[in-house]
């Protein structure tokens, strides 16, 4: 993470003459400070449109015992109220004023919220909207009764002289994306474009920020960071109070716009090529070029935010994956949580078929309390996002080890002696013996079940002296052991698996029956090296073979009478053997 330079006294006086402006000044209580960093638990959650209550109750429930390190939370200022668009999701960024009375809640469920949060140990983050005021096209009251228009917003105060008339397009908005005064001083959208040069907007913003922080908050996701220059959002951010973590949304774009590294002095910076490389590995299923990710970026690690698709992404199509794409996505968020690169930003949606869609709310607009599964999506809560949060935090500083692929679309690598992952988009199960750096013992396989009091609830799998695992991933699906998810109970991972062969098999004086197949306990397919049945149950012939525990076998029986070999017909017979506890089987067969 980068340090944030804080700028001189003359720009702090700035900030306090913002402050008055507001009309208070908020003493910080210390005992809610934090530091610039996410730390360790990193792992942050959009809770998109979520009301401040719903989150209160979630970071209770779901995100402190989860270990999430923090939730970005929609926009807390006042906003327009478009019925007339069916109060889209987007009316949320359009300021009328900084108070802090949305469709989600007022001030004071707002502090609350961020409190009870504090309390679970998970952080807050606002969604901030610097770079404008609410479009011309919007038109009534905001959302806490203020008054406005396009250019005046009395209730901060803002007019004319305090926004940028670009003058170049008729209606200012952006039209040449490859001009960067266009797309610094033009209007976004209708959107009223504020001028971010002058020191009395500056002042607004800053004391807006620093309201938030006097609440609690830990910091800042800046909306739309690049239609502002970078001095601009440095001079606004630097003087806030404490040291809040920031991170500053700066799409990629062509020759000519502004670039995202230009802000990664400011604090970190969304990635948006993550979820070009992740999203399109899983959604192809061609994953073994993910070892060389952090190549791959735009963006260093330590200056990154990482996510796979968000609020944006998810409607204007440039995700590869969303929640619509079901077990891809799942998988691809569990990577991205495992995968030691940038801060990993997990999305949390509503449902939508309609782009514009606002959240589940009442006849007047007011969101509704959240109720996952009823058009609240929910996507944090699946155990193949939950459960790696802990293997996360429980590798935290521990770089990729004991990387291995298919050269297509199954890998698995290690963090470190802390924790294992494999990851298989292909079509059919792998099952392998994976070496790992684990220390012995048994593992839960937090992909498919919890771990609790010492005791698994899925399967668990053994780890050798040796650091190696025997285990089957099966088709899409994944498999994660850490070290802080150890115990026995539940279905015991088989490194071997005892096969009680029985052949019904008549044969003529001098002959013996045999099995032999494709592993090496099985000769192989030599019937030099094939494995001898007993007799003594005739005509059922008889013995038990170890053989790898999750492992699909192919095999036959053979009758040898000297140096005469008789093979059953074709096809080979396949099974696969136990890969949870019991580890034994028998397969009784028919002569063919």
């Amino acid at each position: 993470m980068r340090v944030r330079q804080v700028v001189a006294t003359a720009a702090t006086a700035v900030l306090a003459a913002g402050l008055v402006a507001v009309g208070a000044v908020h003493t910080r209580d210390q005992a809610e400070a934090s530091t610039a960093s996410p730390g360790a638990k990193d792992v942050i959650v959009h809770l998109f449109e979520w009301p401040w209550a719903s989150v209160a109750s979630e970071c209770t429930g779901v995100l402190g015992p989860k270990g999430f390190g923090g939730v970005q939370v929609s926009p807390p200022q006042e906003h327009v109220v478009l019925p007339g668009s069916g109060y889209p999701w987007w009316q949320d960024y359009q300021p009328v004023s900084y108070q802090l009375t949305t469709r989600r809640g007022d001030r004071t469920a707002f502090a609350n919220m961020v409190r009870t949060c504090h309390a679970a140990g998970v952080k807050i983050y606002v969604d901030a909207v610097v770079n404008h005021m609410a479009g011309g096209a919007s038109t009534g009251t905001g959302s806490g009764g203020s008054t406005y228009s396009q250019y005046a917003y009395p209730a901060v105060p803002y007019g004319s002289g305090d926004f940028h008339h670009c003058g170049r397009n008729g209606n200012d908005d952006i039209v040449n994306w490859g001009d960067r005064w266009e797309v610094q001083n033009c209007e976004l959208v209708d959107l009223s474009d504020l001028k971010t040069e002058s020191s009395y907007v500056r002042g607004k913003l800053t004391a807006y920020l620093d309201d938030l922080v006097s609440l609690g908050v830990d910091g800042f996701r800046v909306d739309a960071a690049k239609h502002l220059p970078a001095a601009d959002l440095a001079a606004v951010v630097d003087p806030v109070a404490g040291d809040p973590y920031v991170f500053s949304e700066v799409i990629e774009g062509g020759s000519g716009e502004p670039a995202p590294e230009e802000y990664a002095g400011i604090g970190d910076v969304t990635e948006f090529r993550y979820g070009d490389v992740v999203g399109g590995a899983f959604k192809d299923g061609n994953l073994s070029n993910l070892t060389n990710l952090a190549g791959q970026m735009r963006l260093g690690s330590g200056d990154a935010v990482a996510f796979v698709d968000n609020h944006d992404t998810q409607r204007n199509g440039r995700a590869k994956l969303t929640y619509k794409d079901g077990t891809s996505y799942a998988l691809a968020e569990a990577f991205m949580i495992a995968f030691p690169y940038g801060v990993p930003q997990v999305m949390s949606s509503f449902t939508f078929s309609n782009n514009d869609a606002g959240p589940p709310a009442s006849s007047n607009g007011t969101t509704t309390a959240v109720s996952c599964g009823n058009g609240w999506q929910c996507e944090h809560r699946a155990r193949t996002t939950a459960n790696m949060v802990a293997l996360r935090n429980t590798a935290a500083g521990a770089a990729v080890s004991n990387w291995w692929s298919n050269g297509s679309n199954q890998i698995a690598f290690g963090r470190g002696s802390a924790a294992y992952v494999a990851f298989n988009r292909s079509g059919s199960a792998l099952t392998r013996t994976f070496q790992t750096s684990l220390p012995a013992g048994t593992y839960c396989d937090v992909m498919a079940g919890d771990a609790a009091n010492g005791s698994c609830t899925g399967p668990a799998y053994t780890v050798n002296s040796g650091g190696q695992v025997t285990a089957t991933v099966a088709a899409n699906s994944a498999l994660a052991l850490h070290i802080n998810a150890k115990g026995s109970g539940g279905t015991t991972g088989c490194s071997t698996a005892p096969v009680a062969f029985e052949a019904n098999a008549t044969t003529t004086w001098g002959q013996n029956v045999f099995v032999t197949g494709n592993t090496a306990a099985l000769g192989n397919w030599d019937p030099a090296n094939a494995v001898a049945l007993s007799s003594a149950s005739y005509p059922v012939w008889k013995a038990t073979v170890s053989l790898p525990g999750g492992t699909a076998v192919q095999y036959k029986y053979i009758k040898k009478e000297g140096s005469t070999v008789v093979w059953e017909s074709d096809p080979n017979r396949t099974r696969t053997t136990p890969s949870a506890s019991p580890c034994s089987a028998t397969w009784s067969d028919t002569w063919r």
